[in-house]
């Protein structure tokens, strides 16, 4: 019997290809080569990592930090996912992930919110006293648990779906 394939099932979808384009990105960092050529292309992107006279850090301090941030976020819950997606289907390893990831930021705004800073002091801080400086990882916290709380219902929902 022949039946027609529909959409999802003709290939691999945008998210997949961007996937295999990353796993290739990632194997060909390990060929020193291709890492000496990133870096030269980088630097002529965005000059060197170097600071001025004044103190001020040059831009490309600021530009290599987004894309570290970035890049570790998204290979790494990428990757959960992507682990996710292979057992549970597309739309449970979203909501799955999505309450983890949250629940994990929720946790780590209050360990930051309740222990932190261990550094300076935060009286030394110009401007910003010990209350000041927890109120953006307090605001995390409290923002994490919302959408936290917002994943876990909508899994409930989808399992109350494919109960009935």
């Amino acid at each position: 019997m022949i039946r027609r394939l529909h959409r999802n099932e003709s290939g691999l979808s945008t998210l997949e290809w961007i996937g295999v384009a990353l796993t290739a990105l990632v194997l060909l960092s390990l060929i020193p080569q291709f890492r000496a050529a990133m870096d030269v292309l980088y630097e002529n992107l965005v000059g060197k990592d170097k600071v001025a006279a004044d103190g001020t850090p040059a831009p490309g301090v600021l530009v290599r930090g987004i894309i570290v941030a970035v890049s570790s976020i998204a290979i790494f819950w990428g990757s959960v996912f992507l682990i996710n997606y292979t057992n549970l289907g597309r739309r449970l390893a979203f909501l799955t992930t999505g309450a983890a990831f949250f629940g994990f930021l929720a946790i780590v705004g209050l360990l930051y919110t309740v222990y932190a800073p261990r550094g300076i002091r935060p009286t030394l801080v110009a401007g910003l006293n010990a209350f000041q400086l927890r109120i953006l990882p307090g605001a995390m916290m409290l923002g994490s648990l919302v959408l936290f709380a917002m994943f876990v219902a909508a899994m409930s929902r989808y399992e109350q779906e494919q109960s009935e």
